[in-house]
């Protein structure tokens, strides 16, 4: 006989039915949201190249590149150096190849600490900051 207030049976298989759902779109937004991020980490990663810099007497501190794995992708460098007491000192483009230097100059002497800031430009159009320092 049927007995139409039994339904003890519907409530547990909805609800497994929509916790299945509910797993099945969290593990695909999740995994979408992972990929995409990997993904525009490749366009986003910083080159690898490489620049040295010292200053052998009072008046001048040279630059030079030293290449590295991105050294086909590298186009020039801009070199601001800045005296100590805040005045801007020079403004030089460093090119490749590997080995390439340039000698920064100031009027008066470069004593103290001065700050060198290289920028290096990429062929792609992109642009990072190689060295950061005081010399």
């Amino acid at each position: 006989m049927y007995n139409k207030h039994n339904e003890n049976a519907v409530s547990p298989v909805i609800g497994v039915i929509l916790m299945v759902g509910i797993t099945v779109i969290l593990a695909a937004t999740i995994a979408a949201f992972v990929f995409g991020m990997a993904g525009n980490m490749n366009n986003q990663m910083n080159k690898i190249v490489a620049v040295s810099v010292h200053q052998p007497n009072a008046d001048q501190i040279t630059v030079t590149y030293l290449g590295g794995q991105d050294n086909q992708y590298f186009d020039h460098a801009t070199v601001n150096v800045t005296k100590d007491d805040g005045s801007f000192a020079d403004g030089v483009n460093l090119t490749g190849p590997v080995g390439n230097y340039v000698i920064a100059e100031a009027e008066g002497e470069l004593s103290g600490s001065n700050h060198v800031m290289v920028v290096g430009h990429f062929t792609d159009g992109s642009a990072q900051v190689l060295l950061d320092t005081y010399v």
